[in-house]
Order: structure tokens, then C-alpha cells, then sequence
């Protein structure tokens, strides 16, 4: 059984780059539809979640995770390779939970786009009326 550590966090703007709906348009759809086939291929299904990451900033702490059920470096678009952890994660948000995966790009390999080291990016389910400035807590297995 999982035990999470639960912590207060305000949801985020991103930079659009994982959904497909920011300015960078090197990655047509979106980062997460285009790695989506590489995870499949290794054993993580990402279609229960939406095409993007939900960002929160859980300040001041900067969170890594600790107990990732899929870390492997990746080839998924050209010469881009990065090393993902992935872990379960769950978000409360207006007394409903969610459960998802912790997505984080390894700093090391990540090659653009980094967030602050206190935000963390999630993959779940779409959840209707949550926007930037949110608050929510998130459940992290660390």
C-alpha cells in the first residue's frame, strides 16, 4: 500500500509545451502525445490522463521522487533522450481526489523548458473548472 505525504500546493501556469498549446511548436500535439508511444512501448499507460501536465508549486519544498515505478531514458523525438522518473501521485482538489503520476523530467537530460525545482508536474485525469492559482494538495510518495 501507498502512503503519501500530503502537501499544500497552488496550481501553476506552464509554458503550454507538454499539452501542445504554447508557443513552442516543435512538438506538434504536444510533448506527452508524442512520448506516449515510448512509454506504452515500456509498459506505462499515459491514456487515462490528460495530453498535459498540471503544474503546482508546492513551495518551499522542492520535491524529487523517491519511489518511481518507471525510470528509463527515453529517445522519443529526434536525438532528444531523457531520463523520466514517474511516480503515484494524487491530487485533492474541492474534496475530490485524483489519482495520476508524478511526470518529472530529470533536470540532467531535460533539454528546455525547466520549471522551478519547488513545481511539480502531474499527469491526471482531466479535471473540470481547476485553474492557475488553484489551491489543491498533493499526495507524493517521497
Amino acid at each position: 500500500m501507498l502512503r503519501f505525504h500530503w502537501i499544500n500546493g497552488i496550481v501553476v501556469a506552464g509554458y503550454g509545451v507538454a499539452s501542445g498549446n504554447g508557443a513552442d511548436t516543435r512538438y506538434p500535439g504536444g510533448t506527452i502525445r508524442l512520448q506516449q508511444p515510448f512509454f506504452l512501448a515500456r509498459g506505462i499507460d499515459l491514456s487515462p490522463y490528460f495530453p498535459g501536465t498540471l503544474n503546482v508549486d508546492v513551495a518551499p519544498l522542492a520535491p524529487v521522487p523517491q519511489a518511481p515505478v518507471f525510470d528509463e531514458v527515453l529517445r522519443w523525438h529526434g536525438d532528444i533522450e531523457e531520463r523520466f522518473l514517474l511516480s503515484p501521485v494524487e491530487l485533492e482538489h474541492h474534496g475530490r481526489r485524483y489519482a495520476g503520476l508524478w511526470y518529472y523530467p530529470h533536470p540532467d537530460t531535460k533539454p528546455a523548458h525547466f520549471q522551478k525545482p519547488t513545481v511539480v508536474e502531474l499527469l491526471l485525469p482531466r479535471i473540470e473548472r481547476i485553474e492557475t492559482g488553484a489551491d489543491v494538495k498533493v499526495g507524493l510518495v517521497m
